[in-house]
């Protein structure tokens, strides 16, 4: 459900992005009669089934697959490792390029894939590992073998994860009115305007997401306590310079909906604490 509504807080398509998001339904065949224009962002959410070819495009008459038909809008993969690994892993490359290439005997193809992923999992087989109040009914290694079903270098590409925890029936009774998605959207198009005026002049790049590492060094200064608690995650959880470089973005957004110029120390505690799949994989405590 939370999957589901995130396109209703993200921004409208401007006309390039409408135009853009038009021209490959229209390839792919998905464009109804009475549609000249897609004005509302694209959410894909294929079965865990689905094959290479119809996640990643391609043919005898190569045709954009899902990654591309949810350019500029939301891929959702539900039970993710209940995907193939071969599936899974052809991700790796769109994530980072924003682009997948096509390649046949005479010829390639070139189609966008400048999506946002949300993946979503049970913690291991039986669904209740860490759970409250339900003991795990999984075996020795069952969890580990399960969680490893994924690859490292894909859960370095995602950029947040977040436990979900379950919610008490006193939580799931409450009356009380939640924050609107229209407030929320507004705060996002307000971050965005911001990113936007930043980059400025800079071809391809339209938020924090898509800076580039050159960029990211220039962009996103570090003070001493920012660096330090960098630091202390770097070495304590493994990770990688892809997740270092992350981190920062992430960082680096916070702080912009916090209405910060600088990234403060409480906006790069936030950012680590959102990789929790690093700590679990690991089975390391941050602090």
């Amino acid at each position: 459900m939370l999957a589901k509504r995130l396109p209703s807080i993200l921004p409208p398509l401007n006309l390039q992005e409408a135009l853009e998001t038009t021209r490959i339904h229209s390839v792919a065949g998905k464009l109804g009669n009475h549609h000249a224009l897609i004005s509302r962002r694209p959410f894909r959410s294929p079965h865990h089934t689905i094959s290479d070819v119809a996640l990643v495009g391609g043919g005898g008459i190569p045709q954009p697959g899902e990654i591309s038909l949810a350019h500029n809008g939301v891929l959702f993969l539900d039970e993710l490792p209940e995907f193939k690994r071969t599936v899974l892993e052809v991700l790796r490359q769109p994530l980072e390029d924003r682009v997948i290439t096509i390649s046949r005997a005479k010829f390639f193809v070139d189609y966008p894939a400048s999506f946002m992923l949300i993946a979503a999992m049970n913690p291991c087989p039986c669904g209740y590992y860490n759970h409250p109040h339900t003991e795990c009914l999984c075996g020795p290694g069952n969890v580990q073998k399960y969680l490893n079903r994924i690859s490292g270098p894909l859960f370095d590409r995602i950029d947040i994860h977040i436990e979900v925890i379950p919610v008490p029936f006193r939580e799931l009774s409450n009356a009380r009115a939640s924050e609107k998605s229209e407030t929320i959207r507004e705060k996002v198009i307000e971050a965005r305007k911001i990113q936007e005026k930043r980059f400025e002049g800079i071809p391809g790049t339209h938020c924090n997401a898509q800076m580039s590492s050159k960029l990211l060094r220039k962009v996103c200064s570090l003070d001493g306590a920012c660096n330090a608690i960098l630091k202390v995650a770097m070495e304590k959880l493994g990770l990688s310079a892809r997740a270092f470089d992350r981190i920062i973005k992430v960082s680096r957004t916070i702080a912009v909906i916090d209405k910060q110029l600088e990234i403060k120390a409480e906006h790069m505690a936030e950012a680590i604490q959102y990789r929790s799949l690093d700590r679990d994989i690991r089975g390391k405590q941050l602090f």
